[in-house]
């Protein structure tokens, strides 16, 4: 499989045209292109959509990976105006009230696995550092993804710190931490796929980096007591990302003593559709709303 066919599977979920324009009175607003940092003389942005009615106050960031490429799409044509009938993973997290975040990072090929940890990190740092400005709550941000962005997701959720007082970048000072992680399909150990003798490296030039930044990158060795909740979702008939990586951090999580739930759909590959792919969203809505809702309250 092709890097750019793995970001396919982000981009399948949006399955509309693009509007013409940035629609601000319907049933959302959009922010795009918040610069949250630089790299190469490049901006790293993200997109924010924020409901307008219905608000609650947390927030979903939503990791734009497959494949460590990160395509930049029109944010109009992932949250639909008016609002659809059928709702795709955006449209259901801003119906239910979720300010969702479309993050970005530098892109395979030119940038590496480490690299686009670097800059998701550095994102959310910033979300938390304009908090207020989004109208969402610091403590209520939850993170998700497929495949690479399921595997950013598990460094957010394993890796997140308090932030670093001493720096003078406000967002440098910020925490990284997140309340909740919902991934699928993702790979959690990258010891398998680093060298210059693994056959995929050419597959995914993001993989072409020190064997001695493995475990940096590898989220199942980070897992402490104090991770976020995760949901993990994941086809027993995956061979791109066997499901053995999922298995292996519940595993870990269970041992650490975090919260972990692993839901094996069984005959899928890598990448859900019909009514295993209803069951994967409602899933992710559902964990969010646990997390960031209800133990709020």
């Amino acid at each position: 499989m092709r890097t750019f066919a793995l970001m396919s599977l982000v981009v399948a979920w949006v399955m509309s045209p693009m509007a013409s324009l940035i629609a601000d009175d319907g049933w959302r607003t959009i922010k795009p292109d918040v610069v949250y940092g630089h790299k190469a003389g490049m901006a790293l942005t993200y997109d924010v959509i924020t409901p307008t009615e219905n608000a609650n106050g947390a927030g979903v960031l939503f990791m734009v990976s497959g494949g460590w490429v990160s395509t930049w799409f029109a944010p109009e044509g992932v949250v639909r105006e008016p609002k659809p009938a059928g709702l795709n993973l955006w449209e259901r997290l801003v119906d239910r009230g979720y300010t969702v975040f479309m993050v970005r990072h530098g892109s395979s090929p030119r940038f590496k696995v480490p690299e686009a940890w670097s800059d998701v990190e550095l994102a959310i740092r910033h979300i938390h550092a304009h908090a207020e400005e989004f109208g969402v709550d610091p403590d209520r941000l939850g993170v998700c993804g497929g495949s690479a962005g399921g595997h950013l997701s598990l460094m957010m959720g394993t890796r997140g710190d308090d932030g670093d007082a001493s720096q003078s970048d406000p967002a440098q000072r910020a925490s990284s931490r997140v309340r909740c992680v919902v991934a699928y399909f993702p790979p959690t150990d990258l010891e398998p796929y680093v060298g210059p003798d693994k056959p995929i490296v050419k597959q995914f030039p993001a993989l072409d980096f020190p064997q001695s930044q493995v475990e940096s990158v590898s989220p199942l060795r980070h897992v402490t007591a104090d991770d976020a909740p995760t949901l993990l979702v994941h086809g027993d008939r995956d061979e791109l990302v066997p499901l053995f990586h999922s298995e292996k951090i519940k595993e870990a999580m269970d041992e650490a003593g975090v919260e972990c739930e692993l839901i094996v759909i069984e005959g899928a590959a890598h990448g859900f559709a019909g009514d295993d792919n209803e069951r994967a969203l409602q899933a992710l809505a559902d964990w969010m709303d646990a997390h960031l809702l209800e133990a709020a309250n």
